[in-house]
């Protein structure tokens, strides 16, 4: 079964497929990077700490750099463009030695990281990407495309491989979403007799995705499972359809490993979750910055993934912290 392989694949939580080690390249045009001394302050831009996920992300990159000895400030987007930019201006005038960015738009980024490396500030993107390469000096994410076709292999297994379902997207401006969702097309497309019903954007909200899975719920009757592309969506679902008096029988997977969606894993409301190891390259970029601002040193490879991992009943008591498996 792909379910065990994967179990076995992804044993080291967060493992890192593309290596981190191997380094050349120097300093940006007019910054300080590489003169040899940690400190001074490091900017972390995130999207919304209103979401577990996010505040990990910030949390975790504050609590690294602060050990390696630098400053930082925590400042938040909320997926809007003009934001971070205003943001990334802030961190110009403060000086800051590097910036740890999750990018608001894979194309509306794309400026201000621009600037933000014009002005010799070298930008360590977590979570999402930016569509175009050689501004940032890394983008670690997820590796997307396996914790999708882990999750829905684990999806069909419970569904049974049939059956109505409903698919909940996240936000179209995220190259994440897409990814996801291709993700689940190509394992769902070997299953004729699953059949998708209906498909709405819900912008990795919890709120939007209730409010979608209602109106999805009106136009079809006979829901048997729901595919969702992070967890807050799901949980969303799943208050809609326990309000409904739908939720038995109906499996819903998720995408994240917040700690909301890891109880309701145990609680058996949600079929399973894919955890992201957001502490594991929250970390990591940090640990890069540090060395790119110590020697001048940037990683070889820009674009860096993460190996998810599948949670379900099975190993949920493998997760010994928020997103943090040790099972």
């Amino acid at each position: 079964m792909m379910r065990n392989k994967a179990f076995a694949t992804l044993a080291a939580a967060g493992a890192l497929v593309l290596g981190l080690t191997a380094c050349s390249g120097g300093s940006a045009d007019g910054s300080d990077a590489g003169d040899g001394e940690a400190g001074g302050l490091i900017t972390i831009i995130v999207n919304d700490p209103s979401n577990p996920y996010w505040k990990t992300e910030g949390d975790v990159a504050a609590a690294a750099a602060k050990d390696l000895g630098y400053e930082t400030k925590v400042a938040a987007h909320k997926g809007d463009a003009n934001t971070e930019n205003t943001l990334i201006d802030t961190a110009i005038s403060s000086k800051s030695k590097a910036i740890i960015l999750d990018p608001a738009n894979a194309d509306g980024s794309i400026a201000a990281v621009k600037k933000a490396d014009a002005a010799g500030i070298p930008v360590f993107l977590v979570n999402a990407e930016i569509n175009e390469a050689g501004l940032a000096k890394a983008q670690l994410v997820s590796n997307n495309a396996q914790g999708a076709a882990i999750g829905a292999q684990e999806w069909v297994t419970q569904m049974g491989e049939a059956g109505n379902y409903v698919e909940l997207f996240g936000a179209p401006s995220d190259n994440n979403a897409q990814t996801r969702s291709n993700g689940f097309t190509t394992v769902l497309g070997q299953y004729p007799e699953l059949q998708q019903v209906g498909k709405e954007v819900a912008d990795w909200d919890r709120t939007k995705g209730h409010d979608k899975m209602q109106s999805l719920l009106q136009a079809n009757a006979d829901i048997a499972g729901v595919m969702s592309g992070n967890d807050e969506m799901a949980l969303g679902a799943i208050a809609a359809l326990k309000e409904s008096k739908k939720l038995d029988g109906v499996v819903v997977g998720g995408f994240d490993g917040s700690p909301d969606a890891v109880e309701a894993v145990r609680s058996g409301e949600l079929a399973y979750t894919v955890l992201q190891p957001v502490a594991v390259f929250s970390e990591e970029a940090v640990k890069l910055a540090d060395e790119f601002i110590r020697t001048g040193t940037a990683p070889e490879t820009e674009k860096q993934s993460f190996d998810c991992v599948l949670i379900t009943k099975d190993n949920v008591d493998g997760m010994t912290a928020d997103f943090t498996f040790s099972g």
